[in-house]
């Protein structure tokens, strides 16, 4: 089991209840969809994954070790455990593609020759190669996507949120980015997208997990018709 959560409550201090007594487990490689309405709590959820946010009541474990009871110096340890995709992408627009991707390493310490080796080495698996000296002005929407799928890579993470990742997209670009998701799926790392597209999610055979007002109302497992 890579991810637990026990009894999970956010509670806000303006009173707002995002999460309702959630509780929840993730297998090691699974492909799991968070759908539900504007203020559902997927935000919530995915942020207290890489402890972004605390929760009120529960408990939250990943890799078998408590995120909740975790001290301060060891959360830059467990965030690079976790790639995260934007809908917006989040690029710097004064540096290029391979200069993004290598940030993300740049900043944990790694050595050139493992950036050097490591950024080409996502750049072709994302389908970017030729672009590297691109700028994100430079980039179609799907290709800005792409440079932040490998950016979210770079470190090996046990597990890739992508928050609505095709939000910003157009529906052939949208099926091109969940077929890159699904290959990365495929190759070890598990997947969680939040999204709202669903038509991408019926046509996935993925588990699907519903929320509504802070709790689970629905778990799809994979392969089940989801209307």
């Amino acid at each position: 089991m890579l991810v637990q959560f026990y009894n999970v409550s956010k509670i806000y201090p303006n009173g707002v209840k995002a999460l309702d007594d959630i509780s929840l487990k993730i297998d090691r490689g699974e492909f799991l969809f968070l759908m539900g309405p504007s203020g559902a709590g997927k935000s919530t959820l995915v942020r207290m994954l890489f402890r972004e946010e605390l929760p009120t009541r529960g408990q939250i474990f990943l890799a078998s070790r408590s995120i909740v009871r975790m001290k301060r110096g060891e959360v830059p340890r467990l965030r690079r455990n976790i790639g995260i995709v934007f809908q917006d992408f989040k690029l710097l627009e004064n540096k290029t593609t391979y200069e993004n991707i290598a940030f993300a390493m740049e900043v944990v310490g790694a050595s050139s020759k493992d950036i050097k080796e490591r950024v080409t080495e996502v750049i072709n698996m994302v389908g970017l190669k030729g672009k590297e000296k691109s700028f994100p002005g430079e980039l179609s929407g799907g290709e800005q996507q792409r440079v932040g799928i490998a950016r979210a890579l770079t470190n090996y993470p046990l597990i890739l949120i992508a928050d609505e990742p095709t939000g910003n997209l157009d529906i052939n670009t949208s099926h091109e980015i969940m077929e890159l998701l699904f290959n990365i799926n495929r190759a070890g790392t598990t997947v969680i997208m939040a999204t709202h597209a669903r038509e991408l999610v019926k046509s996935a055979g993925k588990r699907v997990i519903m929320l509504e007002q802070g709790r689970i109302v629905a778990d799809n497992p994979p392969g089940e018709i989801f209307l």
